[in-house]
């Protein structure tokens, strides 16, 4: 029998609905109308001790859409937001989607090469970003060589209570900037009153998100997602909390919401669910804990490094973080160690999902009612086809056990690579995105994931696994992160080598390492070199990033 699963397959045990989630043929901008007409009083945003109830955050998004349309976006037109979490975001991007305008989500972080890049290739002419100099003065820059006409620059401080916002503005003086000219417009100008705008028709398949992928190799390509796909797979990860209480949870949005993880999860679910999103600007330990102990989230999304922070911190028995109940884990792989000890901490459930930018994003994950398999990424989520197909013969469907390439069809799967028809073809083929990811599916259905294709080592014409190495490698108890890649090697074609971070107080060396290892891992899977560090790079949602790790190599030997 060759395998692929959708909802209509799962098992009984797994004790989720097994009935198709109901479409809502609407924009996502009417999703924030819809919740605060039953929801209006109640809070939408926290931001550093300032609440927004649904009402505020809805009129300024009236007033922002029209300050839009006055500056000349019409429906299609690309709008950039360049900012961190904040109530602007969340503003802006429910203004922009209204009008029929396309969000474009860029990392504050970028360096200008990659910001100057991503607004050539989409052609923004109007870019959103906070009155910090940092982020001001990088996309000021671009002005000259880019589409770039206009910057609209929001004040952070006005974002913030009043005492704490005129201690923001006292004390960090020098990280504000105060731009002039006729290309820089203040939010508070955008969003004066309503006067020309609306009568925009948006549909479901009109295009909604620009979202960048970083990928390991190339340039990002820009993964285009309708209003259908972004509001299909809200209605997907909303039905996978069955048990969550419209108007009554509240999501930690720790995550930038620049990713869509966090786009889906926290910001466009919260919104679903007339949640109150608590946002924090950016991930420090210190203050998320001090958040979940004072405002007591319910809900929360992170990635793997979070969860082992929270599980590292020597002071964490000082906080109550019993109040979350449900949380998502991805962008990673989750191990079993960590998964448990954050459950212990909090009392909470924890489960692995997966998904891509190109699937809006999530399309698995393990059940938050029933049972959670280690090691793996979970069950489709409802009208999702997964699929195990031969990765040297894509017609092929695999039987259970089969390692192969995961494929996926389903509501959420994008229209399409911005601009960009060759890389599109790769990518879809016969209505079925195919991830670049390798596992294989189980008697119930549930899926594990082995590696990224463009991951593997091919050592001796074998495939070898950098997934299996670095969970061989994380068992051991002084390791607090690893990450393992291939590089090239005369002899072998390549071979793996594997980077390491200790645990505070911990030593470790190779002749050690190795002798533990000899239990778990094949002569051929044993790192050929091994490199321990004080700190391995990271994404911008804190994923350990082989892609840095791949050029040091590459730099080294040129």
């Amino acid at each position: 029998m060759s395998l692929s699963l959708n909802l209509g397959q799962r098992p009984a045990s797994s004790l989720l609905r097994n009935d198709p989630v109901e479409r809502n043929n609407s924009s996502i901008y009417q999703n924030l109308e819809q919740v605060t007409s039953v929801f209006g009083e109640r809070p939408c945003i926290e931001f550093l001790g300032r609440q927004y109830s649904y009402r505020d955050i809805f009129d300024q998004v009236q007033l922002v859409a029209a300050g839009l349309q006055r500056q000349g976006v019409t429906k299609g037109d690309r709008v950039v937001l360049f900012l961190p979490n904040c109530p602007y975001f969340v503003i802006s991007y429910y203004a922009i989607l209204k009008i029929g305008a396309v969000v474009v989500n860029s990392n504050p972080l970028y360096a200008p090469e990659e910001l100057e890049y991503q607004l050539n290739d989409c052609a923004a002419e109007i870019l959103i970003t906070l009155d910090v100099k940092e982020l001001c003065d990088k996309a000021a820059r671009q002005l000259e060589d880019t589409p770039l006409k206009k910057i609209v620059v929001c004040r952070l401080a006005q974002s913030m209570p009043t005492f704490k916002g005129t201690l923001f503005s006292l004390l960090q003086f020098h990280k504000i900037t105060h731009p002039s000219g006729d290309e820089f417009i203040e939010f508070e100008d955008l969003a004066r009153d309503m006067e020309g705008g609306y009568s925009v028709d948006v549909s479901p398949e009109d295009f909604a998100v620009l979202q960048y992928t970083g990928g390991t190799t190339g340039r990002p390509k820009g993964a285009v997602l309708t209003h259908a796909n972004i509001m299909a797979n809200t209605e997907q990860v909303v039905a996978w909390f069955s048990s969550a209480m419209p108007g009554q949870e509240r999501i930690l949005g720790v995550l930038p919401m620049f990713h869509v993880f966090a786009m889906t999860t926290v910001l466009n679910m919260g919104i679903a669910l007339g949640a109150e999103i608590i946002l924090l600007p950016r991930f420090q330990l210190g203050q998320m804990l001090k958040t979940i102990d004072r405002l007591k989230p319910t809900l929360m999304m992170g990635v793997p490094a979070i969860y082992g922070a929270v599980n590292n911190s020597p002071v964490v028995d000082r906080y109550d973080l019993s109040s979350i109940k449900y949380c998502i884990s991805g962008g990673a792989p989750l191990s079993l160690d960590a998964k448990r000890q954050f459950e212990k901490i909090t009392g909470c459930i924890l489960v692995e999902g997966y998904g891509l930018s190109e699937a809006s994003p999530v399309c698995a994950c393990n059940p938050v009612e029933g049972e959670n398999r280690a090691g793996a990424i979970g069950l489709p989520l409802h009208d999702t086809l997964l699929e195990i197909r031969a990765i040297e013969a894509p017609h092929a469907l695999l039987e259970k056990g089969e390692k192969g390439e995961l494929c996926i069809s389903g509501p959420q799967v994008m229209f399409g690579y911005w601009h960009n028809k060759e890389a599109t073809d790769r990518a879809i083929k016969e209505g079925r995105l195919h991830t670049g990811d390798v596992g294989y599916m189980d008697e119930d259905g549930y899926v594990y994931l082995l590696d990224r294709l463009k991951d593997l080592i091919i050592y001796n014409g074998y495939n070898v696994y950098p997934r299996n190495i670095e969970e061989a490698i994380n068992r051991h108890s002084a390791v607090e992160e690893v990450t393992v890649i291939g590089i090239p090697d005369q002899d072998h074609g390549e071979i793996p080598k594997a980077f390491i971070k200790l645990r505070a107080g911990q030593e470790l060396d190779d002749d050690a390492l190795l002798a533990f290892l000899e239990e778990y891992l094949s002569p051929m899977e044993m790192p050929r070199e091994i490199d321990f560090r004080n700190i391995l790079p990271k994404t911008m949602i804190g994923k350990l990033s082989k892609k840095e790790l791949r050029q040091e190599e590459v730099n080294s030997t040129t």
